[in-house]
């Protein structure tokens, strides 16, 4: 199995709905650092499992959707609580849709809050 990842890091506000957990009930932000790995079994022409070039452009539109703004207020949490758990799989998602790797494997983002925290996403493909 082939792995290449790579990472980003952006700032990001949300607030926490649907339970009582004090100043995250208010808006706040986050250094979010996006870890972003792709596992396949299959390479294409180049040798590459995914031009990381390809990659990181498609990651950084991504993100740059995110990037300083109130997470709350975008489409994709309509209705949700912007938990790193709902994040990371949001950007999972939109990366997959974007990059369309070749084979078969697995996109994971693992999507830290600070340097201690994190939740991760994995889908297969």
């Amino acid at each position: 199995m082939y792995t290449v990842a790579v990472t980003r890091d952006f700032i990001a506000n949300h607030y926490l709905i649907g339970g009582d957990w004090g100043s995250e009930n208010q808006p706040h932000a986050h250094h979010y650092v996006a870890e972003v790995s792709i596992e396949g079994t299959q390479l294409d022409q180049h040798g590459y499992l995914v031009d990381i070039v390809a990659i990181e452009a498609n990651l950084d539109a991504i993100v740059s959707r995110f990037r300083d703004v109130l997470l709350n207020d975008l489409a994709e949490f309509a209705g949700l609580n912007p938990s790193i758990e709902h994040f990371s799989r949001i950007i999972t998602e939109q990366l997959l849709a974007a990059i369309n790797p070749p084979g078969s494997g697995a996109l994971r983002v693992k999507l830290w809050e600070n340097a201690t925290c994190w939740a991760a996403f994995r889908q297969e493909f």
